[in-house]
């Protein structure tokens, strides 16, 4: 059965008796061939480590092949999966889709090619499951990391994060690694403010995050490239190149009410202290309490 989607679900500050603490969003478009082996793989690593209710949606932004018939097929094989089809294309306006509609906590989402090593999963969601943290990425560009990719992608993505350092003055490390979780709270107050559809996505949502002075995890990661990847690096760049300008300006201009959504989310006012080394108008770490930690139900594995 496919889900049909309306408007936004409230948020009740926990989980719902029989509702997921933990929804995961795989974006996929012309994804037949990787679809089936990714979600089965991602649902028995879940099955066997995660010791709360989860879902798996597959959120499929306009496929012409055989793609969302093999979700639904899925969605029928396994409970906790489920199929969302979105008449338009782009992997960002499929997770504001699916992240807004689900009932889920704590929202996530990863690439459908499994490159992040998935016992990196439980580490990422944790700082949002005890309340330490309101969003969470995966980084492959710590120390710690294991990564294993070509030098064009690997110079693509350093420089990159460069950039949004010098321009955006961003902290975080890692700007695109497809493997990112948020607290439910924090995304219906940020998604909506968040323009891009696509790739630049996950970017704009991170910085107005920070901006916000809300709490971003890094955790590091273990990335294998997949080489088959359809992505266009020179078309993605460009259109990266367009968001940092239009975000820029709209910070700039004090367009995004980026303290509202502070203020909404609890966070302490901004004090000189907390503005210590950041440009204006930046939320400082040192600014931000800990969102209370999420009321869980029973453990499924005591």
């Amino acid at each position: 059965m496919t889900m049909t989607l309306h408007g936004p679900a409230p948020y009740p500050g926990a989980a719902a008796p029989g509702s997921p603490v933990l929804d995961v969003v795989i974006p996929v478009y012309n994804e037949q061939d990787d679809l089936e082996p990714c979600v089965r793989q991602l649902h028995a690593h879940l099955a066997g480590t995660f010791p709360y209710p989860f879902r798996i949606t597959i959120a499929d932004n306009a496929s012409t092949d055989d793609t969302f018939p093999l979700a639904e097929t899925l969605q029928a094989a396994l409970p906790e999966v489920r199929a969302v089809h979105l008449p338009e294309k782009g992997r960002g306006r499929a997770l504001r889709t699916a992240w807004l509609q689900s009932d889920a906590p704590v929202l996530a989402y990863m690439d459908v090619d499994l490159s992040t090593d998935l016992r990196a999963l439980l580490p990422l969601v944790a700082p949002l499951l005890s309340g330490h943290s309101d969003l969470a990425i995966g980084t492959r560009l710590a120390r710690s990391a294991r990564v294993v990719r070509g030098t064009k992608r690997e110079f693509i993505s350093r420089s990159y994060n460069i950039l949004l350092r010098g321009t955006l003055r961003i902290r975080f490390s890692d700007a695109q690694c497809g493997f990112k979780a948020l607290r439910r709270e924090v995304a219906q107050q940020l998604l909506p403010m968040v323009e891009d559809n696509g790739w630049f996505f996950d970017t704009e949502l991170l910085v107005l995050a920070e901006r916000a002075g809300l709490r971003i995890a890094e955790v590091p990661v273990d990335w294998v490239d997949d080489p088959d990847s359809r992505v266009d690096i020179v078309a993605t760049a460009l259109a990266d190149l367009r968001g940092v300008a239009r975000l820029g300006r709209a910070l700039a201009t004090g367009r995004l009410p980026v303290a509202a959504v502070r203020a909404q989310l609890g966070r302490a006012p901004l004090t000189s202290a907390s503005l210590a080394g950041w440009a204006p108008g930046l939320g400082g770490r040192a600014a931000v309490r800990a969102a209370p930690p999420l009321d869980l139900p029973q453990r499924l594995n005591p």
